[in-house]
């Protein structure tokens, strides 16, 4: 383990406490009490040295998968050695562990199976989180004919989830040649014969970014514009708009490139812009899943608690650490949801029910994927006191609080020896 200090973020009696000023130059660090020790700089492998838990666990992990485990299709190699100590001699989670992605052009069963093979054991499809698995609670747009935008097995995904009725962007491109004008190459040579037998679209279903980003911005607008019929005119564009569902909202992710990539958060915001400016109005979501969303927190909680029910674990899983590489999603996302919790315990203080049983989300921020530590080199303002920008998506919001991490580790196995020492849990 490296020799550096760690420090943590305040917010709990028993953490030291960092807080990474916004221009990203500097980090501040107040102490607070630790186990007795008042304003003392501690590191992990002081923490909990003895005293282990030897009973159920009562915490899981939230683990991202890009820019944490891996980058691209190459493991980083700290998620070898966190995995060594989570999983047992006998090959089996010692904690209740889901994978949270906000990847979703794959299935799960396919991403569970690459996952199996980096890291040494069998990770099961239902530990794997994709951007869109919640949509499965979108059972009020089951029934509608989408138009699903994305990449991959588009139709299996749409099927999985429980959507009956899609048409792909290339279906309505084939029916319709004449909306797609961008490339010259694939104009129609001939005018074709207007339809007039196809289905209307009754929505939209956005799963991840499309390869040719012109002919889906061009026939997703021309699908809103129109109600569903892409093939007639309307004198104004009607709102509210067709049912426009999301998934995946980060601007940016890492793989093997330097420098981090586009993710389906810059798609958004392409269509959201040309709407706005076509017709005035902003363009409004059914539903957004995938981190930070609330939706994608509570689904991965109820599956750690599924987990820990199959394994006979009878203790209710009470603190979730979420691991991620990206402040605007990973970290966001569990100081949101964490929020939320907090918000759900004062009302069953108050004699309101509580839905979960989880007590706190604790955000962990490594510096293996998209979030680079401040230091020489690094990106930042050019002058003192320029805001930083914010890469969320405008439907969150900025808070610069809920960016701030809990912790920041250098990689997923300082992270997992983290949480250990943190829950009183033996390394080996």
């Amino acid at each position: 383990m490296s020799s550096r200090k760690l420090h943590v973020r305040g917010g709990h009696s028993h953490m030291t406490s960092v807080r990474i000023r916004k221009q990203g130059k500097e980090v501040l660090t107040r102490g607070v009490e630790v186990l007795g020790l008042f304003q003392r700089k501690i590191s992990v492998c002081e923490l909990g040295r003895n005293n282990f838990s030897k009973g159920p666990p009562t915490f899981g992990f939230l683990l991202d998968i890009d820019g944490v485990l891996v980058r691209g299709h190459s493991i980083i190699p700290a998620a070898r050695e966190a995995f060594r100590r989570l999983v047992s001699p006998q090959g089996q989670l010692r904690v209740p562990v889901v994978f949270v992605t906000n990847a979703g052009n794959m299935l799960q069963h396919s991403r569970a199976r690459e996952l199996s093979a980096l890291l040494g054991f069998q990770v099961e499809p239902d530990q794997v989180i994709l951007a869109h698995s919640p949509m499965k609670l979108f059972s009020q747009h089951h029934e509608r004919r989408l138009l699903v935008s994305g990449q991959g097995p588009l139709v299996e995904n749409a099927r999985a989830l429980g959507f009956k009725h899609v048409v792909t962007v290339d279906e309505l491109r084939a029916a319709f040649p004449v909306l797609d004008m961008v490339d010259l190459e694939r104009r129609p040579k001939t005018t074709p014969l207007p339809r007039n037998d196809f289905p209307a679209i009754e929505g939209v279903l956005l799963l991840g970014e499309p390869v040719r980003w012109e002919t889906s911005l061009q026939l997703i607008m021309d699908v809103l514009l129109s109600d569903g019929n892409p093939g007639t005119s309307l004198a104004s564009a009607p709102y509210p708009h067709l049912p426009v569902l999301a998934s995946n909202v980060d601007l940016l992710w890492m793989a093997e490139a330097k420098m981090p990539r586009f993710g389906h958060g810059t798609f958004l915001l392409c269509l959201e812009a040309i709407y706005r400016k076509v017709t005035g109005r902003e363009l409004r979501y059914e539903g957004l899943t995938g981190k930070p969303s609330i939706l994608t927190y509570r689904y991965a909680e109820d599956l750690l608690r599924r987990q820990a029910a199959q394994r006979g674990w009878a203790a209710p899983i009470r603190n979730l650490y979420a691991v991620g590489d990206n402040p605007m999603s990973d970290v966001y996302g569990a100081n949101l949801f964490h929020r939320y919790l907090q918000r759900g315990r004062e009302g069953a203080e108050e004699g309101k029910p509580r839905p979960l049983a989880a007590q706190s989300c604790v955000s962990i921020l490594v510096c293996t994927g998209v979030y680079r530590p401040p230091g020489p080199g690094s990106l930042g303002p050019a002058q003192g006191g320029e805001e930083p920008p914010f890469h969320g998506h405008r439907d969150f919001g900025l808070s610069p609080g809920l960016m701030e991490a809990s912790h920041v580790v250098s990689d997923v196995h300082e992270a997992v020896r983290l949480v250990f020492q943190k829950e009183g849990w033996a390394l080996e």
